[in-house]
């Protein structure tokens, strides 16, 4: 290992234990970390507000794409449920358990349906028991297959943590 100092054209390698760098707002106030693969690091919280701040804190053209399927999936369900567990928004309905979550990643935002493998098509992404998913890259947001799923999700038994499926 070389004992040399970084220069401007060298950085010393991070060093095992630190944390993400938060991005900054424009007037210099800290917005939010973001993790690997672009991810806001946000607070687990039920509600609306943690969902906003993730949404917010999502980098580039990614941001207007949560703002479109939070918008989406609002006016699509009724008594909608929201938090944010493990970075990521969730949406579920009181009592049902939830159906659908969506993580930032460097490319694309990935939507989860817990209960894919019910939904008329099945979305693309996926090997596990119930859930698929499907992979939003910049400018491929198919809005009607969207709202379509979402319906169809809400409408099913969604995925609690604490029971066993």
């Amino acid at each position: 290992m070389s004992n040399r100092k970084p220069t401007a054209r060298s950085k010393a390698p991070a060093k095992a234990g630190t944390k993400a760098k938060p991005i900054k707002a424009r007037k210099g106030k800290k917005v939010a970390v973001l993790l690997s693969g672009g991810n806001p690091q946000i607070a687990k919280a039920d509600g609306n507000a943690p969902v906003k701040a993730y949404i917010a804190a999502m980098p580039g053209w990614k941001r207007d794409l949560g703002k479109r399927l939070d918008a989406l999936i609002m006016r699509n369900v009724p008594n909608l449920r929201k938090a944010v567990k493990w970075n990521s928004p969730f949406y579920g309905i009181e009592g049902r358990g939830w159906f659908l979550s969506f993580h930032v990643f460097t490319r694309y935002v990935k939507v989860i349906f817990f209960r894919g493998t019910s939904l008329k098509p099945v979305p693309s992404g996926g090997t596990g028991k119930d859930s698929r998913w499907i992979d939003i890259r910049e400018d491929e947001f198919d809005e009607a297959q969207m709202a379509n799923w979402v319906k169809q999700a809400a409408a099913l038994p969604g995925w609690d943590p604490g029971r066993s499926s």
